[in-house]
């Protein structure tokens, strides 16, 4: 009896200590430079378990994420043309939108979303693939996968659709994570096209006011509390003071980070999955040398269901709000009662009162 009883209390101790070795590894810094590789947490357990994708996906069916469309196949005759919201993309032989990952690598030619990454971007293969209106046809090339296909290359990146793309001329896979981007015929990312090509028209007119008005914005919210950056160096994530929330995280750009209840730190989940990714942008991973006035050990990164990196703070997913109109703002703050600033303590703020 006494042998069984210490067996138990070995294993249970062993289960302790690995469940406290899991835990200090998020957001437990180790003095590495990139939160995209130090301190990455992941999904606890098989994500086909977890259903992370929603609605039935991760039953072990293999079905694309629900109102998927775009499935993986041919090519066809690819074009670029204009695409609503992106500007000029190329589209396949059935009109669907392409896109590429900033994950992968175009030299050499490599693809980094496999498993459950291709369910929700299903790739484009190289069969039958022709250079149509405004596509070079010397751009064009194939890369072999894991599992042996062959999947078209543009400019050396791979191609893929989107699932959620339902019908010819849909870009919902737009900025999805930060890294998925609809592809230009130059291999670039199309909305990089378009923002070059904005730029000018905003310089006269109402475009040239909000121009200035957000700028000013921005200059403003840095200079009235955010921390400068120490010698000089470049800062990815900051502290700004708000008069009602205190001291909160920005990103680089000065937008407000915020965290999600139905989230959840520990063990891994995202409660905020695809129509919620239309609203509330996953912020990017920073290099922990570019942080000010949060210590460094709460930065973390942890990967999505789609293979994107997304920034953690205290272990807590962050997002950065489509509501918010300008640098400074925190038009999210308490929006349905479950999203939040983020402090700098890595909590979520509260209103002082």
């Amino acid at each position: 009896m006494k042998t069984r009883t210490m067996r138990r209390e070995i294993l249970a101790g062993s289960a302790a200590v690995a469940v406290l070795l899991l835990t200090a590894g998020c957001g437990s810094g180790s003095g590495g430079n990139s939160a995209a590789k130090q301190d990455s947490v992941k999904p606890v357990g098989d994500s086909k378990q977890l259903d992370l994708y929603g609605s039935g996906y991760g039953s072990g069916s293999g079905d694309a994420p629900a109102g998927g469309g775009a499935k993986s196949g041919p090519a066809g005759q690819l074009k670029a043309q204009e695409v609503a919201g992106v500007g000029s993309a190329v589209t396949d032989g059935e009109g669907f939108t392409l896109y590429r990952f900033d994950k992968d690598t175009a030299k050499p030619p490599k693809s980094n979303c496999e498993g459950d990454c291709a369910q929700a971007w299903p790739v484009v293969l190289a069969d039958d693939a022709q250079a149509g209106a405004g596509v070079d046809a010397a751009m064009l090339g194939s890369v072999t996968r894991s599992d042996g296909t062959k999947q078209l290359t543009l400019g050396g990146w791979p191609v893929y659709r989107y699932a959620k793309d339902t019908k010819a001329g849909d870009a919902l896979g737009e900025g999805v994570g930060g890294t998925w981007h609809a592809l230009g015929p130059d291999g670039k990312p199309a909305a990089a096209g378009k923002a070059t090509g904005s730029g000018s028209a905003s310089a006269s007119g109402s475009g040239m006011g909000a121009g200035m008005g957000s700028g000013m914005g921005a200059g403003m919210n840095m200079g009235a509390g955010a921390n400068p950056p120490p010698g000089g160096k470049k800062v990815s994530l900051s502290v700004r003071q708000n008069a009602q929330l205190g001291g909160i995280l920005q990103n680089a750009e000065g937008w407000t980070l915020y965290r999600f209840d139905k989230d959840s730190a520990w063990p891994m989940k995202f409660g905020c999955l695809d129509a919620c990714l239309d609203t509330w942008k996953p912020a990017k991973p920073v290099d922990k040398t570019e942080v000010s006035g949060i210590p460094a050990e709460l930065v973390g990164s942890v990967k999505r269901p789609d293979g994107s990196e997304q920034l953690t703070i205290d272990c807590w997913p962050v997002y950065t709000f489509t509501g918010d109109k300008q640098p400074g703002d925190v038009n999210g703050q308490g929006k349905q009662g479950l999203w939040f600033a983020v402090t700098d303590k890595g909590k979520k703020a509260k209103a002082a009162g």
